[in-house]
C-alpha cells in the first residue's frame, strides 16, 4: 500500500513538472515574439522620426489624425513645400499615395536570414548570410512565398497632431503577430512624440 502510495505521489509531481516544462517553452516563445514585436515597433518610429515635417507620410490637418490602428489606411496627401501660419505647418503642392501599414517578414532558408518589408506594390527583401554578409537588397511587386516557419508580423500607425498638446505630434505603431504560433495572439504598440 505505501508503494502504491509513493507511486501516486511520484507521478502527480512528474506530471506538475512537465505542466512546468510547458508552460516555461510557451513563456520562452512568447517573450521571443514580443521582443521582435518591440524591435520593429522602435524600428518604424525610428524611420517616422527621420521624416522632416511637411514628409507627406506626415502630415496631418490641425487636430487631425492619419492612418488606424484597427484597418489598413491608405491615403492621398499633399506634399511639397510647407506654409507657415503661426506654429501650423501645412502640407501644400501635388498629391502622393501614403500606406500607414506594412508587413514584416523573417525567413530562415540555407542558413540565410532573409528580412521582408513592405506593402504592395512595393516589397524590399534584405538578407544575411550565416557569415555575417549582406546579399544584395532586392525590390518586388510581391512578397516572398511564405516557407514554413516564417515569422510574419503586421505594422499600422496613426499621426495625431496637436497631441498630446498643440503643435507636436503623436505617432503611435501597432505591431501583431500573423502567424497562430500564439494563443492569445501577440500584439505590441509604442508611441513617441515629435514636432
Amino acid at each position: 500500500m505505501e508503494v502504491l502510495f509513493s507511486i501516486l505521489v511520484l507521478s502527480i509531481g512528474i506530471m506538475a513538472l512537465t505542466s512546468l516544462v510547458a508552460q516555461m517553452a510557451t513563456g520562452t516563445d512568447r517573450s521571443r515574439f514580443l521582443s521582435l514585436a518591440s524591435t520593429y515597433a522602435s524600428e518604424k518610429l525610428e524611420d517616422l522620426n527621420r521624416y522632416p515635417t511637411w514628409d507627406p507620410h506626415l502630415c496631418v490637418a490641425s487636430g487631425g489624425t492619419a492612418g488606424s490602428l484597427t484597418s489598413d489606411v491608405q491615403a492621398t496627401v499633399g506634399t511639397g513645400p510647407t506654409t507657415l501660419t503661426g506654429a501650423a505647418i501645412s502640407c501644400s503642392g501635388t498629391s502622393q499615395t501614403v500606406d500607414y501599414y506594412d508587413d514584416v517578414q523573417i525567413a530562415d532558408s540555407n542558413g540565410e536570414i532573409c528580412e521582408t518589408i513592405g506593402a504592395a506594390p512595393s516589397f524590399t527583401t534584405t538578407c544575411h548570410m550565416p557569415n555575417g554578409v549582406a546579399v544584395p537588397i532586392t525590390t518586388s511587386a510581391t512578397a516572398t512565398a511564405e516557407e514554413t516557419g516564417t515569422i510574419s508580423f503586421h505594422r499600422r500607425w496613426t499621426i495625431e497632431m496637436d497631441q498630446p498638446v498643440t503643435g507636436v505630434k503623436r505617432v503611435t505603431v501597432l505591431v501583431t503577430l500573423n502567424n497562430a504560433f500564439m494563443n492569445p495572439g501577440v500584439s505590441f504598440q509604442m508611441s513617441m512624440v515629435r514636432p
